[in-house]
């Protein structure tokens, strides 16, 4: 069988992926982006809010926003909330946001091609698809999340996940704020209630240890939502999947002579407590699209310069969350449990937050 060589291959069309093919693309390189989705963004598996700094990378994205968030409202078990004001972000539409992203990287000329799963990656660089295409690109760049084949390839994997659990449920009321609701039956990690126009997703995330609770944890916090008048009783569909929490890990390698880079998830650019990654996918997809375009055109330092310019923008605060998911999960490991002060010193609404935890 014939093998194709594109000069790169993206695994992943999230927003990662889709940003780093345009790149590629953009700069004249052939480049050919597989996703094992049939439909971008299908299902949705993420709480879909976007910070406002992203509309420094994106143009458009108001055609994509089901509404404005201006601001954040903590629970602490059951204590009333502690608000914070000017919080201000967007929940999008997932599915026509990697709708969004996906075109654009075939209007600058990707190949993209969807329902398309590797099933084998050779120590030589050759991927092979399920139906049997195989490709030998000169570069190959892994958007294909927290459990990623490419980084497990080369060495690179995420070893901690939070596992998620999401469902969509109609709000008896409109809001304008995100919800986050830190309880010690939700084992590392945080429920949360984000509105989108009426309806709203509702989530859990927990650690991977605690996986088991993760239907109860949902459950439970449904259940008070509906007893407390926020919420319809009912919902509608359920989704999940793993988002990394260990931080950073190593976003260059080789299959062989092939040169390999990590962005996104793969490259565990997740906040490690609060899940938040597109914004970070975005980013580092693009520096990964312009990183392998200068690799290609001669510039030996360009992938190593990658490497180095993610440590620069996301150490800080990855290590800093880490601090804070290393002392809370020692907690929990020892059979404690997390007082409202500290519930309130892990999570990014308190001043504690950003006062401690530095490493």
């Amino acid at each position: 069988m014939a093998e194709h060589r594109p000069d790169v291959l993206v695994s992943g069309l999230g927003p990662g992926g889709s940003r780093a093919a345009a790149a590629v693309a953009e700069a004249g390189f052939s480049v050919t982006a597989l996703e094992r989705k049939r439909s971008p963004g299908r299902p949705v598996q993420c709480a879909e809010f976007v910070p406002a700094m992203l509309d420094q990378e994106l143009d458009g994205l108001a055609s994509l926003t089901r509404q404005p968030i201006h601001r954040m409202r903590t629970f602490i078990e059951s204590e009333e909330p502690d608000e914070t004001p000017d919080f201000r972000g967007r929940m999008i539409d997932r599915e026509a946001f990697d709708g969004h992203l996906a075109g654009l990287a075939q209007a600058a000329g990707a190949d993209c091609r969807f329902g398309q799963t590797v099933r084998s990656l050779s120590p030589d660089g050759v991927i092979e698809t399920a139906d049997g295409t195989r490709y030998r690109p000169r570069l190959v760049i892994g958007c294909d999340g927290a459990r990623s084949a490419i980084g497990a390839a080369i060495g690179a994997t995420n070893a901690h996940v939070v596992e998620t659990r999401q469902t969509s449920v109609a709000l008896r009321s409109a809001s304008d704020s995100t919800d986050v609701f830190l309880r010690n039956a939700i084992v590392g990690g945080y429920g949360w209630l984000f509105p989108k126009n009426g309806s709203a997703n509702l989530g859990v995330g927990v650690a991977s240890c605690a996986r088991r609770s993760l239907k109860p944890a949902l459950d439970g916090l449904c259940a008070d939502l509906v007893a407390d008048g926020r919420i319809e009783a009912g919902e509608t569909g359920c989704t999940g999947g793993a988002i990394p929490v260990g931080g950073r890990v190593r976003s260059t390698g080789r299959l062989g002579e092939t040169p390999v880079l990590l962005a996104g998830d793969a490259a565990g650019l997740a906040n490690p407590i609060t899940g938040a990654g597109i914004a970070a996918a975005v980013q580092s997809g693009r520096l990964a699209g312009l990183a392998a375009a200068a690799w290609l055109d001669g510039d030996d330092r360009a992938l190593a310069e990658y490497d180095e310019e993610l440590g620069e923008l996301f150490d800080g605060s990855l290590g800093r969350a880490c601090s804070h998911r290393l002392t809370m999960m020692k907690s929990y490991r020892e059979g404690g449990q997390l007082s409202p002060a500290a519930l309130r010193r892990s999570w990014i609404a308190y001043p504690d937050y950003w006062a401690t935890g530095e490493r």
